[in-house]
């Protein structure tokens, strides 16, 4: 991992990054912005007030919040704080966010004491962005925080809405039935990702992510070449703008961009357990389940009679604070339950045997850059996609899902930690990190891109 220590170099170009208030967004927005540092250009992140990251870890940044600052603003200040329900901002800030936002990229142009600014990063759903950036002659390149397999399936949406596939009824003969256009997914992967049709709210809002980003001056994708080969010729081939593939993880944890206080009290435990002993629990930031559901989970975890590390964040679970559900003993010595994690550095421990995970782009690729194999339980969105992709393309995890049922939880647990064939997941997980790690040196891929997204940005 390269050293986080800020560069002290001749700062001659200015990028201004604006990542989607998420934290799955925020992450590799700023994962991108200390790369990019390090590389010599000076940085300027303009936020949402939403899910304002904390500026003190960057000192070396400049932080402007935008959009949602006036109280008196009907349009941004009665909208939901936390959940799902916080996602409507998206649609929000899209519709009504332009005429603010060129108001700041005309003062932060016309700054005389700064360095000039090459582009404009935006996360691809802001999609509003493109306009906005074209209106005053300034460069846009995108960053995608998902996989380049979801663009291409987003990409393709108006096809699978013609085919019939959005509509679809949730019944046992239906969810099964193989996309013919994608044939490793399956209509209840559709399903998931949380949109009937195309032209609904949401695909919508899709469309118009996959419109704009082919508009762009380039796309940055959190990925790498040799994990997705097939579908990077297929974006290269469709899209004029360039496309540059860099595994953030590998670069900068995203540990400092957290907004939920990490715990690190469980890591002399963790030290103590033998290598690739214990599984590894989270479902990251935004997902919740039943109290029913979380009991079949606790319950699941004990009856594999693996160590596990389980993360169970705050409001996880429906009706409760923390984890009240669960009674007293359930738990024993040789597991621990907490609160947040820096994921990234547990993932790295070699006590950890196996990730059971919500597939967020972030965790799905922590995972492979530490070639840990992964339980898989999607939710919603683009974990559906990622999933099916590990499961079935390149074959480094076990498809759970999440219809939680405790024998099936510690089926699938001793499949992947005791049975033959994880050892053959792990095997296959153990291959593709080496082939990241080759990627990463002079001549990879990997390294090439980032020196070329350098060289390109220069040129703008």
């Amino acid at each position: 991992m390269a050293d986080q220590t800020p560069t002290r170099v001749n700062r001659n170009r200015r990028i201004i990054l604006f990542p989607l208030p998420y934290q799955g967004h925020i992450n590799p927005m700023l994962q991108l912005a200390n790369i990019l540092y390090s590389k010599g250009f000076s940085i300027t992140i303009f936020h949402t007030n939403f899910n304002a990251p904390n500026t003190s870890n960057y000192p070396h940044f400049t932080f402007k919040f935008i959009l949602d600052n006036d109280p008196n603003d009907q349009r941004y200040c009665n909208l939901p704080l936390t959940g799902m329900a916080s996602f409507d901002r998206i649609f929000v800030f899209n519709d009504h966010g332009a005429d603010s936002l060129r108001h700041e990229l005309d003062l932060e142009i016309s700054k005389k004491d700064e360095p000039p600014v090459s582009c404009l990063i935006t996360d691809a759903l802001w999609y509003f962005t493109q306009s906005v950036a074209d209106s005053v002659n300034l460069p846009r390149l995108v960053l995608r925080t998902s996989s380049l397999f979801c663009f291409l399936v987003y990409s393709s949406m108006p096809i699978l809405h013609d085919r019939g596939y959005l509509g679809l009824a949730n019944d046992n003969t239906t969810v099964k039935q193989v996309l013919a256009e994608f044939p490793v997914l399956k209509v209840k992967d559709i399903m998931k990702m949380g949109f009937k049709s195309s032209t609904d709210a949401i695909g919508g809002v899709l469309n118009n992510m996959v419109k704009q980003t082919k508009a762009s001056s380039g796309i940055i994708w959190n990925s790498f070449k040799e994990l997705e080969e097939t579908e990077f010729e297929m974006v290269v081939r469709d899209i004029k703008a360039p496309s540059f593939l860099i595994p953030f993880p590998k670069h900068f944890t995203g540990s400092s961009s957290s907004l939920i206080e990490q715990d690190r009290t469980f890591f002399p435990w963790l030290d103590q357990q033998p290598p690739n002993s214990v599984v590894y629990v989270s479902f990251g930031s935004t997902t919740n389940v039943d109290e029913k559901d979380f009991l079949e989970i606790a319950h699941g975890l004990v009856d594999s009679g693996q160590p596990f590390l389980w993360v169970v964040r705050p409001g996880y679970v429906n009706g409760s604070t923390w984890i009240e559900p669960l009674t007293d003993g359930l738990v024993g010595k040789n597991s621990r339950i907490v609160k947040w994690t820096p994921q990234q550095e547990v993932l790295a421990h070699k006590a950890i045997g196996a990730f059971w995970t919500h597939n967020g782009w972030n965790s799905t690729l922590e995972s492979v850059c530490e070639g840990v194999p992964m339980i898989l339980s999607p939710f919603f969105g683009d974990q559906a996609l990622n999933a099916r992709y590990m499961s079935d393309v390149l074959k480094v995890g076990v498809y759970l899902g999440n219809v939680w049922h405790k024998e099936d939880i510690a089926n699938a647990i001793r499949r992947i930690m005791v049975d033959n064939e994880g050892e053959e997941i792990r095997e296959r997980a153990k291959v593709i990190k080496q082939k990241l790690d080759v990627s990463l040196i002079k001549g990879g891929s990997s390294y090439e891109s980032l020196e070329s997204l350098v060289s390109y940005v220069s040129s703008l």
